[in-house]
């Protein structure tokens, strides 16, 4: 997938841009606590995607949780808006869910209840191509302001500690460059 220069996939963009009627946009977001466990004891996650269908599609190869595998994103109503990346201020994305199911508010008072983060992975894909997500990286971000009722789910995602972040991004350690040790 070739990515233009803001992460999105040219193919996306350029439906952005055209909003052709045969381009179909597939929102998705996918919510990650290690107390969302199935019923075999294992740890799963929230997938939904906005729309009447559920949808199949791969995650990326170094998604943090079933990495590279095709999952299922059930459907549902959901509203979010993307982060700006305005000087001074951190990147947050506010998220509402409207009905969510029994399973998903269970899942998320437990999360609550708990100290550590809840994460959240917004991942965009066109219909045409279910392969991979069309932004490369997705976007995944701490949720928290976590309120959930039987009517609706909202929170905040905010990209955690974004000012602490290294640049450059990469880090040049031993244990990485053995030659950089004296």
């Amino acid at each position: 997938m070739a990515a233009a220069k803001s992460g999105l996939s040219e193919a996306l963009a350029e439906a952005y841009a055209s909003a052709p009627a045969d381009a179909v946009i597939f929102d998705t977001i996918e919510i990650r606590h290690p107390a969302f466990i199935d019923d075999d004891g294992k740890q799963t996650a929230i997938r939904v995607v906005i729309g009447y269908e559920e949808i199949e599609a791969r995650l990326e190869d170094d998604a943090p949780m079933d990495a590279g595998r095709v999952v299922k994103f059930i459907p549902g109503a959901f509203r979010f808006s993307l982060p700006g990346f305005e000087a001074g201020s951190v990147p947050s994305m506010r998220i509402s869910l409207d009905n969510a199911s029994r399973e998903v508010t269970s899942h998320l008072e437990q999360a609550i209840a708990q100290t550590a983060r809840i994460e959240v992975t917004y991942r965009p894909y066109l219909a045409s191509d279910l392969s991979a997500p069309q932004m490369d990286p997705p976007y995944t971000m701490t949720l928290t302001n976590v309120h959930a009722d039987v009517f609706q789910v909202t929170g905040t995602a905010t990209l955690s500690d974004v000012h602490n972040w290294p640049f450059p991004r990469r880090r040049y350690t031993p244990d990485d460059f053995p030659g950089l040790v004296r």
